[in-house]
């Protein structure tokens, strides 16, 4: 898939599901519940266990019908097995030179994390398509709406913090997209074979989304 093609289809869909899955079987089964409830941004993120045979595994099973990453890239070396393993973006917590350069060289659409202004602004110039401002629940919506009077062309997805409560204000905020976790799939509820309540949480906050963006129109 395209870099633009994948940045324009996470921009469409306002939300990236961050799943840390308790085991690869019930990893696949979290997405599996999220699709059924609409939400196709997925994000495996590298502490799930096996992540990048899960993501395999998920490549093969959805193809294009989901926007597939990778996320928790801390290692450069992750970046290449991650564009193997079949991720259409990748996306880390911190702003390292190095993790973003090996990140870039995938030709994948890519979100590098950062918190500060001056991390924002390097993780721009490095080539990140979008800057990951992590962790949201630290500074909240208005801290998006600061970043963007210095920095109104710089695409900004916060994560962690992120719920039904708040999405509309991350929204009116400016930001590109959103970032779910545990607000969105918490894992216990995996661990507990409640992938109904899954899909029906994805149903809401994917309509809590398209509420919150319809609203700027």
């Amino acid at each position: 898939m395209d870099k633009k093609i994948t940045l324009d289809r996470i921009k469409d869909a306002g939300v990236v599901a961050v799943i840390r899955g308790p085991s690869p079987e019930l990893t696949v089964k979290m997405v599996e519940a999220l699709v059924r409830g609409g939400i196709t941004g997925i994000e495996i993120t590298y502490s799930t266990p096996k992540a990048t045979e899960v993501v395999k595994q998920l490549d093969i099973h959805f193809g294009d019908q989901i926007i597939l990453g990778m996320g928790t890239l801390t290692d450069p070396l992750q970046a290449k097995g991650s564009r193997e393993a079949g991720a259409r973006f990748l996306v880390s917590p911190v702003c390292d030179p190095v993790l973003g350069k090996a990140m870039i060289d995938t030709g994948l659409a890519v979100m590098i994390g950062a918190l500060t202004p001056t991390e924002v602004l390097q993780a721009f110039q490095l080539g990140s398509d979008v800057v990951k401002v992590f962790p949201g629940s630290a500074v909240g919506p208005s801290y998006i709406k600061a970043l963007k009077g210095p920095f109104p062309s710089i695409p900004l997805m916060p994560t962690g913090g992120v719920s039904l409560a708040n999405v509309a204000d991350w929204f009116a905020a400016g930001v590109f997209a959103v970032g779910a976790g545990s607000e969105l799939c918490p894992p216990q509820l995996a661990r507990e074979g409640k992938f109904e309540e899954i899909s029906a949480r994805a149903h809401e906050f994917l309509e809590a989304v398209q509420k919150a963006k319809a609203n700027l129109k």
